[in-house]
Parts: structure tokens; C-alpha cells; sequence
């Protein structure tokens, strides 16, 4: 019951946007009643966070399943740039987002985000320590795996004006090509540092 409950809670925040989703709206796509919902989630804002959380998890299994296949990469961080881009497609991403700017106006909400958001980064972040360990000691690498996220991040919000596929893919291929420049000069100051 739970998980169908989380379930709804992102396809109506896809379909609805925050405002729209109400707890009677998720117990009905849910096929639960709205006792069992409150049961499980006391409040919209317990109900939208906890989606969110459990879809970073499973996000970041998903990302986990690939780390050897990018381990083995001849191009392990231009894959793993890649998988980040992927990774923040669909309605996670979209969820998550109405939740941010819903949370700019609801201090409920936003209290919780401010719990759910940095799980959801630093998961991301230590994925990128595990594939690339001897550059995560530095001090630049975090810097660079939080521009790479507000890269996408940016990109995808801003494609939503548009909604144009080819100029979205255009510009990710551009952005890539700028974050490949940034990771390896960190991985060349690294390497330079080891050869002193």
C-alpha cells in the first residue's frame, strides 16, 4: 500500500504540479482509502517527501548498477556524465522540481526538503567518489560534481519553455563537452600533484 501510495504521489505531481496534488487525488489514483493514506502520511508534505526520497533511492541503485560497466569505460567520465543526464530525465526529476519551487512559499514543505535534498546530492556525490577515487580527495572535485548537477539541472528546467528535443540535446552536448574540460583539469592537477 505504501509503495502504490508513492507511486501516485509522483505521477500526480507530474500531471498536477504541487498545487494540484491533493492527498484525495493520490488515495484515489492509489486505490487506497483516505484513512490508510493519512495512516501511512499524516500530511501532504510527509506524503511529496517521502515520494521523493524513495525515488532518489532507487535512483541511486540504478546509478549503482552501472558502476561497473563505467569502471571498465574508456571515457568514464564523459559515461558517467552521460548516466547523470539520464539519471535526472523523466518524472523523478520533474517531481522533484515542483517540489522546490513549491517550497520556496510552503515552510512545512520546505523544512522537509531541506532533509530530503541533500540525501538526494550526496548520494550522487559519493557515486562519483567510487568511480573516480583518486580524484575525489580533492579539494575541487566536490565543486565539479555540484556544477555537473546545476548543469543538467539548468538545462532541463530551461528545455521546458521550449520543449524542443533537438536544441535540448544540442545544448547537453555542448555542456558535456564543458564539464568533460572541467573534470579533466582536475584530474591533470591531481595526476601532476602524485608525479611531484
Amino acid at each position: 500500500m505504501r509503495q502504490r501510495l508513492l507511486d501516485a504521489t509522483i505521477e500526480c505531481l507530474v500531471e498536477y504540479g504541487y498545487a494540484g496534488t491533493t492527498t484525495t487525488r493520490v488515495a484515489d489514483r492509489a486505490g487506497v482509502t483516505r484513512g490508510a493514506q493519512v495512516h501511512h502520511f499524516p500530511t501532504k508534505a510527509d506524503l511529496v517527501t517521502s515520494a521523493i526520497r524513495h525515488l532518489a533511492a532507487k535512483r541511486t541503485e540504478v546509478a549503482l548498477g552501472e558502476l561497473d560497466r563505467l569502471k571498465a569505460s574508456a571515457d568514464p567520465v564523459g559515461d558517467a556524465l552521460q548516466l547523470l543526464w539520464e539519471m535526472h530525465q523523466g518524472p523523478v526529476f520533474s517531481a522533484t522540481v515542483e517540489l522546490w519551487v513549491a517550497a520556496r512559499t510552503d515552510p512545512d514543505l520546505r523544512r522537509q526538503m531541506a532533509v530530503v535534498e541533500p540525501i538526494a546530492t550526496t548520494s550522487l556525490v559519493e557515486f562519483g567518489k567510487v568511480l573516480l577515487p583518486a580524484y575525489a580527495g580533492h579539494p575541487e572535485f566536490l565543486h565539479a560534481v555540484y556544477t555537473a548537477m546545476d548543469v543538467v539541472r539548468g538545462i532541463l528546467i530551461a528545455s521546458w519553455a521550449t520543449r524542443d528535443a533537438k536544441e535540448l540535446e544540442a545544448r547537453w552536448g555542448r555542456a558535456r563537452g564543458h564539464l568533460r574540460v572541467l573534470f579533466a583539469s582536475l584530474m591533470s592537477s591531481v595526476d601532476a600533484s602524485a608525479r611531484s
